[in-house]
């Protein structure tokens, strides 16, 4: 197999890695938007909270994606 051995992951696991990044950007951003839409509306704590859990969700994908090679 060519590339076999030589430390490198394969194409699949590029593409994996790449959709779970994708994936954590997008939660951070619909966290920072619950936040703001919150905040513009009057600011329930319901909406801080699952705002700050979405980032924090987000965040700790690309956090484990990072450290994980």
């Amino acid at each position: 197999m060519p590339g076999h051995g030589r430390g490198r992951p394969s194409g699949g696991v590029n593409v994996y890695r790449g959709a779970i990044a994708l994936f954590g950007v997008v939660f951070v951003g619909i966290g920072l938007a619950l936040i703001v839409v919150t905040t513009i509306h009057g600011g329930a704590a319901f909406g801080y909270l699952i705002g700050v859990l979405f980032v924090a969700l987000g965040i700790g994908r690309l956090y484990l994606l990072r450290t994980r090679r």
